[in-house]
């Protein structure tokens, strides 16, 4: 009797660890945990260690579960799916993740911006653009990224591999999300609409890009010709008109340009197709812009001359004359 009392009075003096406590803590960045073996596991990544190599593809990682999981994706059973969109997942967790999505539930804010997000780990991913920091280099071209992913993506475009193509067209892609979302012009689906002007898209970014010329706003300039844009890319398009130079030339007659879609475009002159016709009078064209262009013929509309008071169909005649 005594021997227990004794037991009893030597385990109440023991420090008390509730149930769920995470009292074990790693001194390399401070995560807590709850047991010393998965402490123990999480310290593998700090060594650098990745002993389980996948036959595969070569990918190494610090333990054989890990290993387990990722050759899920190279068996392609995705047994985990979306009520909602049919989506189907290899794990089970990120099926939990995905249906955050459609929750609408983005408790995660970036104090910098204001974007919200499903995730900590995407809004901590994000916070890297405003931090500057591009740790990852392409060996190639020089390109930084903040994400090793981003690089991974990125060098597929210098190995010239494009893997995925569309059943439709026969347009190649490098990534399938790439192929994904060009397969959406076949479908002709556009849910994204302009509220001021009601243009439609296939995808969201590609409204916000256009609704930058509602807004007026053109914060880049050549600075060769002052020339303005909305977007960055418009700009770097547009200086190569300066340079000069033309790398696309036509196999046909020679002619080059300084684009690949202008190549593109001439060279429907010589398939002779012509798909855009006008409604009104029958006339056909190579392109949509060319359409448009001859129905303001139609429409009566005239661009006057405050020079002179001559009237003209086109601002670009009007401009001509000038």
């Amino acid at each position: 009797s005594e021997i227990k009392e004794s037991q009893r009075s030597q385990e109440s003096d023991k420090p008390h660890r509730r149930k769920g406590e995470k009292t074990y803590s790693c001194d390399e960045c401070g995560k807590d945990f709850t047991l010393a073996g998965n402490l123990k596991r999480h310290q593998l990544i700090h060594s650098g260690v990745k002993p389980y190599s996948c036959d595969l593809c070569g990918k190494s990682f610090t333990e054989a579960g890990s290993l387990k999981t990722h050759q899920v994706i190279h068996s392609g059973v995705k047994p985990y799916s979306c009520d909602l969109c049919g989506k189907s997942f290899t794990q089970a967790g990120n099926l939990k993740t995905h249906q955050l999505i459609h929750s609408g539930v983005k408790p995660y804010s970036c104090d910098l911006c204001g974007k919200s997000f499903t995730e900590a780990g995407s809004l901590k991913t994000h916070q890297l653009i405003h931090s500057g920091v591009k740790p990852y280099s392409c060996d190639l071209c020089g390109k930084n990224f903040t994400r090793t992913g981003h690089l991974k993506t990125h060098q597929l475009i210098h190995s010239g591999v494009k893997a995925y193509s569309c059943d439709l067209c026969g347009k190649s892609f490098t990534q399938a999300g790439e192929l994904k979302r060009h397969q959406l012009i076949h479908s002709g689906f556009k849910p994204y609409s302009c509220d001021l002007c009601g243009k439609s898209f296939t995808q969201a970014g590609n409204l916000k890009t256009h609704q930058l010329i509602h807004s007026g706003v053109k914060p880049y300039s050549c600075d060769l010709c002052g020339k303005s844009f909305t977007q960055a890319g418009s700009l770097k398009t547009h200086q190569l008109i300066h340079i000069g130079v033309k790398a696309y030339s036509c196999d046909l007659c020679g002619k080059s340009f300084t684009l690949a879609g202008n190549l593109k475009t001439h060279q429907l002159i010589h398939s002779g197709v012509k798909a855009y016709s006008c409604d009104l009078c029958g006339k056909s064209f190579t392109q949509a812009g060319s359409l448009k262009i001859h129905q303001l013929i139609h429409s009566g509309v005239k661009h006057i001359c405050d020079q002179c008071g001559s009237s003209f169909t086109t601002r670009h005649e009007l401009n001509e004359k000038a």
